[in-house]
């Protein structure tokens, strides 16, 4: 079983501990440890080098230990384990495993305005980080195009185009359409009421060209492509890819960024067409089905609805929808940390903040023509 034992020589705590530290025995250990009185000491020294076995919970119940003497004020001078663990408890400190030294239970107004605070905090870090890089990677874009002897890598951006442009016509296509007919069917079941049925085109038309086609599209390609540049960027880190391309002398912007986000910008505004293609085609076919609206009489008051303007106001979003997905997903895959864990985090957080960051620039261009008349 395992042991420790604590021994007070003046101002100075020494705790040494020894046996198997692992998750079956870290019960018997768990309370000692949280008990464990400072008394007048100001100085602790941790010897664990008798410890015979040490897995996570172990080095982590170590560390704990040492974070609630660190926060009753006592200066660690010494923390001694056997080598052979070194790795293992430098991962737990790295990914930042280690609990806090009293873990707050019970609901306060205190504990939610700590919880709130370290979140805030959160935030606040990753969109400075998100900021800084879409900062850095703007300015290395436009190096590439006006500095004659970096090398712009057309079939890397050929490829990204076929990959998050061609292969994602089908899912994109299938989806919009089934967006026209509930659009158009839901439309029809109100304006029915009212006798104004040959209105459903125009809130379709309107609607689709303006908002839910590029803004759906966005939402399909983050989760689709966005997902997939964190994953591919986050597996290459892990697998010291990234490493050795740095160590051949390669820019990691100019081989992996630029192309994926160069393909993305050029591939979602034709996707967004696509999509709104894909959409008055359902919306045509319910509102003939529904409401006996013919195909020529659709196309002319379809005619009638829009313009050039809200076909244009669409096709603006999508290139600064495609810009943002596509530098969150990098981003991320960029930070991924060296275990599979990190790669199914980051690449979940890089879908979260796309799709957020989507939202929240479609409603500032909505308010944005909206000023300007658009």
């Amino acid at each position: 079983t395992p042991w420790f034992r604590v021994d007070h020589d003046g101002q100075t705590l020494r705790l040494t501990a020894g046996g198997p530290w692992t998750v079956y025995h870290a019960v018997s250990v768990d309370a000692g440890l949280r008990a464990i009185v400072p008394d007048k000491a100001t100085v602790a020294e941790i010897d664990a080098s008798q410890i015979e076995a040490l897995d996570t919970t172990g080095a982590w119940l170590l560390l704990r230990t040492r974070a609630l003497l660190k926060d009753a004020g006592l200066k660690v001078t010494r923390f001694h384990y056997p080598k052979s663990y070194r790795p293992l408890v430098g991962i737990i400190e790295s990914e930042h495993l280690v609990a806090p030294a009293e873990v707050i239970t019970h609901v306060s107004l205190v504990a939610f305005l700590e919880r709130l605070g370290r979140a805030s905090h959160a935030v606040l870090i990753q969109g400075t980080g998100i900021l800084g890089y879409i900062g850095r990677i703007t300015i290395e874009w436009f190096k590439t195009l006006y500095a004659p002897q970096r090398h712009f890598r057309f079939t890397a951006t050929a490829h990204q185009i076929e990959q998050v442009g061609i292969n994602a016509l089908p899912i994109v296509g299938l989806l919009m359409f089934l967006v026209g007919i509930v659009l158009a069917y839901q439309g029809a079941d109100q304006l029915s009421r009212y006798g104004l049925d040959i209105l459903t085109v125009n809130a379709l038309g309107i609607g689709v060209l303006r908002e839910l086609g590029v803004l759906i599209t966005a939402i399909i390609i983050a989760g689709r492509s966005g997902s997939a540049f964190t994953a591919e960027i986050g597996t290459m880190k892990v697998n010291e890819e990234i490493d050795a391309m740095q160590t051949m002398g390669l820019n990691i912007d100019d081989v992996l960024i630029l192309p994926r986000v160069t393909g993305l910008v050029i591939a979602l505004p034709f996707l967004t067409f696509f999509a709104d293609i894909m959409a008055l085609i359902g919306g045509a076919m319910m509102c003939y089905f529904q409401l006996g609206i013919t195909v020529p009489a659709f196309i002319r008051q379809l005619h009638e609805a829009i313009n050039v303007n809200t076909f244009l106001v669409g096709m603006i979003k999508a290139p600064v929808f495609a810009y943002v997905i596509g530098m969150v997903g990098c981003y991320e895959g960029l930070n991924v940390e060296r275990n599979a864990a990190s790669v199914g985090k980051l690449t979940t957080r890089a879908v979260v903040e796309s799709v957020f960051l989507v939202i929240v620039l479609d409603a500032g261009f909505s308010v944005m023509f909206s000023i300007l008349g658009f």
